[in-house]
């Protein structure tokens, strides 16, 4: 379900709630993060670390924001000002062991959280930030992995046991599992999180999310709102309500238009309580991509691509969302710009996927067929890259590698259906060139074969094409007619029968023609039955008066 383009927000008109910076307190930072407000959290934290520059914690929070934005470089290098400041800060080992798994360094990340938790000592919260670490989203990824789920919920259990009463603790496992579609297991420590501190806006939040995924919207909404009567300014409400409401939609079709526009004014609210700043308004095209609103996505990314602050992941939004509008220059530009620009760890194989597309939409085949097969072998999953291989082969008579590569995705998928092997066979037929052919060709043929016979097999009922085009290629193999074998009469008598059952349309004369011309040789010249030939040649000159065959049979 896409949403209205019409719902694309106006800056101008949405209140900067929040934006100001009245406290200065960590706790108070810490609630700005809690809320998404990320561009106040960081300018409090920033003047944090400069009149309490010999508080670790500070920098630690800061640099927090920066992983959260996807700043990885900004990140470590503050979390590494945290640990000049306390060579035995835990959290800021706990930092760097988060920066380290984005980064997809495994090596330096463990080795960053074993001392975050050598240092911790009685404080729960390294275990917390070294748990949300294995959460983090990493490039590429649809999902947490289960082994950086279990890592989590192995480190925050021993946090649990340093501290019981640390409600973030409860909240962080949760999350764990719950990245792992463990509802029971999520709901019991969010529970726990609420019976320590019942006015905690993120457990609330976090319960209702449970909701949504169980479809229970209106639970859902009254979790969001009980949030929202804690902190009426908790935009994270708001976000979750949106994506409650899309789904919602998607869902349910009578609530389709109510809920859609429900969703956008939810979402217009939660920006409004954000800080407006690039990162919010980066979140806001997240939610456009989840959405499937390409339309509003890349006018959302086309604006931002113009900020000289913004991060060049809107670029992969521009690129992605051009295509889909068909403005492809547009989405092959940016996607260059993205791939040309971007540190190569933040590149994902889907990114190559949209190149090759745009690559093919404009013209440069070879280049799009090459940007296809690199984001299949960066992961194997985007086997689907093959049947757009084959499509752009078979449009442009390349018929053998056309039926290679509609081969290579039969053979790396399973969600191969009857008509990608249609599509094969037929790409080997006509790959195998009658006038040119080399022996070697002949393997074409079997390939071709091979394929029309796997759907005779597995189809619940005859298929009349895969009946003729099996008649086809033997008849391809029986060529000479002075000595003709009969490879291909069982093939055309099935799809006579095919035919001829279902009831004869004029698309099928001409191929009912060719068939009983067929019949019509092989009695003649194999079987010696002249009387036979002739019934076979009438019946083929009814259905096509100008089938040479039975023209010239008659004839004589």
């Amino acid at each position: 379900m896409k949403l209205n383009s019409k719902i694309a927000y106006s800056a101008a008109s949405l209140l900067l709630a929040g934006s100001t910076v009245s406290a200065q307190s960590l706790n108070d930072a810490k609630k700005a993060i809690d809320a998404e407000q990320y561009q106040k959290a960081k300018s409090m934290l920033k003047n944090l670390t400069n009149t309490q520059a010999t508080n670790a914690d500070n920098f630690f929070y800061l640099g927090w924001v920066y992983a959260l934005q996807d700043y990885s470089d900004s990140a470590k290098a503050v979390f590494n000002k945290g640990i000049a400041a306390n060579p035995k800060s835990a959290l800021n080992y706990a930092g760097l062991g988060a920066v380290a798994r984005l980064e997809k360094d495994r090596a330096a990340m463990t080795t960053n959280f074993n001392q975050a938790t050598t240092l911790a000592g009685k404080d729960s919260k390294p275990f917390v930030y070294v748990g949300k670490a294995y959460l983090l989203p990493v490039a590429g990824a649809t999902a947490v992995p289960a082994a950086d789920a279990n890592a989590a919920i192995a480190v925050l259990s021993k946090g649990l046991a340093v501290n019981s009463k640390d409600a973030d603790v409860d909240i962080a496992l949760g999350d764990a599992y719950r990245s792992q579609l463990k509802s029971n297991e999520a709901y019991k420590y969010y529970s726990d999180a609420l019976t320590l501190n019942g006015n905690s806006a993120v457990a609330n939040v976090s319960v209702g999310v449970l909701w949504k995924y169980a479809n229970n919207f209106e639970d859902a909404e009254k979790q969001f709102q009980k949030a929202l009567s804690v902190d009426p300014n908790f935009g994270p409400a708001y976000r979750e309500w949106a994506e409650t409401d899309l789904r919602w939609a998607q869902t349910d079709p009578k609530m389709a238009s109510a809920k859609i526009k429900e969703a956008a004014d939810n979402y217009r609210k939660y920006l409004s309580l954000t800080d407006l700043s690039v990162e919010s308004r980066m979140r806001y095209a997240d939610f456009l991509l989840l959405s499937g609103d390409y339309k509003t996505l890349q006018t959302e990314a086309a604006a931002l691509s113009s900020s000289a602050n913004s991060n060049l992941r809107i670029y992969r939004y521009l690129g992605y969302s051009a295509y889909e509008n068909g403005d492809y220059q547009a989405g092959l530009t940016a996607m260059n710009n993205w791939l040309s620009k971007a540190d190569p760890k933040r590149v994902i194989p889907r990114d190559y996927l949209y190149l090759g597309r745009l690559q093919l939409k404009t013209g440069a085949d070879s280049l799009g067929i090459q940007s296809l097969r690199k984001a299949y072998s960066l992961d194997s999953t985007n086997a689907d890259v093959f049947a757009e291989i084959a499509k752009n082969y078979y449009g442009k008579k390349q018929y053998a590698q056309a039926g290679q590569a509609y081969e290579s995705y039969i053979n790396n998928t399973k969600g191969a259906k009857l008509q990608d092997y249609l599509n094969e066979g037929l790409s080997y037929y006509y790959a195998y060139d009658d006038k040119t052919h080399k022996p070697a060709d002949t393997v074409y043929l079997a390939k071709a074969d091979s394929a029309f016979s796997h759907i005779e097999k597995v189809a619940t009922t005859p298929i009349a094409a895969v009946a003729l085009y099996r008649a086809y290629v033997n008849d391809t193999k029986d060529a000479d007619r002075q000595n003709i074998k009969g490879l291909a009469k069982p093939f055309y008598e099935k799809y006579i029968q095919i035919v001829t059952t279902k009831g004869v349309t004029d698309a099928d004369k001409k191929n009912l023609a060719n068939a009983y011309a067929y019949l019509g040789t092989f009695a003649q010249y194999k079987e010696k039955d002249m009387a036979k030939a002739t019934e076979n040649f009438n019946k083929a000159y009814e259905y096509d008066p100008t089938n040479r065959q039975a023209k010239a049979f008659l004839k004589k």
